[in-house]
This record gives C-alpha cells, sequence and structure tokens, in this order.
C-alpha cells in the first residue's frame, strides 16, 4: 500500500456494511430500508441498553435543545452528571471527556499509556479484569470485586461523553481536568443513568430458551460472549448468519453479544436455535 491509498476497512466495519440500510431504531429493533426488523444484539456496544428511544432521555434532549445549549459552556449540569455517576459508584471520584480520544489522550497523560494504547479489558467479553484498568458495564454481576484501580464505565446513552472513574483515594497524577460538555449531551446522560436504578429487571435476561441453549456461548446475565477469538473469516459468517436470521450482532466480535429488554417468544426460539448452531 503506497502513502496515497486509503487504509483497508477493519472487519468489523466490512461486515456492518453488509447490513441494509437501516431508517428507524425503536427500543430494541431496527428497521430496514428493505422492510426488514432486526433484534439488535449489538446495541452500539452497549450504550443502546435501555434501547434507541429512551422516552425520558429523549424529553430532556428536546427540552435543553429548546433552551439553544448545544455550546461546550459551563453549566449546573456538570455538578448533576457528577451527581448521578456517584450513585454508581460511592464514594468515587471521575473526570468526564468528550469522546474516545480525549479519555485515551487523557489516560496517557496520567501515565497508563499502555491502557490507553489498548482494548479496555471486558469483563462481559470473558477478557476478565484489570488490575489497573476494565470497562464498567451496566447490570453485569461479578462475584469478586473489581480490582481495578481506574473503570471506563458504558454509559446507556448513544450520545453519552466518555468517563474514568477511580476511588477518591486512589492516586491519578496528571489527570488534566474534565472536558467541557455540550448542556444538550449532560441533560441526556443525567437522565439516561437515573432510568438505569427505575429499571432493575432490565438486567435480568430471563428468557429460559436462551439459559438452556448456550452453544459456544457464556453467559453472564443479559451479555453472552464466544469464549475464544474466532477466525475473522468464521466471525463473519456468524454475523451474516444471524443477520440472516434477523439479528445483529456485535460488529467486532471481541464485543459481547447483549440481549434486549425484551423479546417475543418466536424470536426468542429463533435466537436460541441460531446460538445452539455450530461454527461452520
Amino acid at each position: 500500500m503506497t502513502i496515497d491509498e486509503p487504509p483497508l476497512p477493519e472487519p468489523a466495519a466490512l461486515r456492518l456494511r453488509r447490513v441494509p440500510p437501516v431508517l428507524r431504531a425503536r427500543d430494541f429493533h431496527l428497521y430496514t430500508q428493505g422492510g426488514r426488523r432486526l433484534v439488535d444484539l449489538w446495541q452500539y456496544g452497549g450504550a443502546a441498553v435501555l434501547g434507541h428511544t429512551p422516552r425520558s432521555v429523549l424529553r430532556e434532549l428536546k427540552n435543553s435543545a429548546e433552551r439553544g445549549l448545544y455550546a461546550p459552556v459551563p453549566h449546573p449540569l456538570e455538578n448533576r452528571l457528577t451527581k448521578a455517576l456517584s450513585r454508581l459508584f460511592p464514594g468515587a471520584s471521575c473526570r468526564v471527556y468528550g469522546d474516545e480520544a480525549s479519555l485515551r489522550r487523557a489516560l496517557a497523560r496520567a501515565g497508563f499509556a499502555s491502557a490507553a494504547a489498548a482494548p479496555f479489558p471486558d469483563p462481559a467479553a470473558g477478557s476478565g479484569l484489570s488490575e489497573v484498568l476494565s470497562l464498567w458495564r451496566p447490570f453485569l454481576k461479578i462475584e469478586k470485586k473489581a480490582p481495578s484501580l481506574f473503570l471506563v464505565p458504558v454509559l446507556p446513552w448513544v450520545l453519552a461523553p466518555r468517563v474514568v472513574v477511580f476511588e477518591q483515594t486512589a492516586q491519578a497524577p496528571g489527570f488534566p481536568p474534565s472536558d467541557l460538555i455540550s448542556p444538550v449531551l449532560l441533560a441526556g446522560t443525567c437522565r439516561a443513568i437515573q432510568d438505569l436504578f427505575l429499571w432493575p429487571e432490565r438486567g435480568q435476561g430471563n428468557f429460559p430458551q436462551i439459559r438452556r441453549a448456550p452453544g459456544i456461548w457464556h453467559q453472564q446475565g443479559i451479555y453472552l460472549h464466544h469464549g475464544k477469538a474466532l477466525d475473522e473469516g468464521v466471525y463473519t459468517e456468524l454475523f451474516l448468519r444471524f443477520l440472516a436470521g434477523g439479528f445483529l450482532l456485535p460488529p467486532e466480535q471481541k464485543e459481547p453479544l447483549i440481549l434486549p429488554g425484551y423479546m417475543s417468544k418466536g424470536e426468542e426460539a429463533k435466537l436460541a436455535a441460531l446460538l445452539q448452531a455450530p461454527l461452520g
């Protein structure tokens, strides 16, 4: 490849290009241009774990947008977000950054260059917990308390900023201050975090047919992972098989499959059959 040639697309991007154009996303379903309805098992990496159209979040977004609060300026919602995060992580401190790149730059400046350059360990995807930094996911129950000094929460809204959380007693030299975030985005994020406490049954994953049909999959509540790295070509075949059956898998195989908040009995039976099917 010469310097003028664009980089080749990653396998995950190529897989997503195999999905028909999506015209609408509602709750845990995607509706495509060809009239198909897909059950979303990706949920944008977990950012849509409460669904794509959480009504209370949309209401907060609309109210803030009507006040014209788009620009990233200081606003009382910064303190409201800190309080919301303290409900999730009592006794912890946090930094809030505008996007993934800003978060990783902050980690590097704080002395965690190796953690900033690598995928964050994801206990929902079978990668175990890091002693330094790990992802945190809503509704994921871990028997042993996470030993990580720093957690990066997957917040339940697709427009949420990126956050790093750490114990107040932890030493975090060099961490830059939080970014200024648009109050429109802060309002939606605060509401989404509050909604986690209003929908505790979301984390139960009460699908008996799925529990009886693990196949290669390992289940932790609403999260499933296939336990080992697959050849990219094999995972592409798996992705297309689920897509043909009406289900969207995570395009990146390192991400966990996330069960939706609800499924019809027919969808549950079809998903159970797909989970049981052997590879190849």
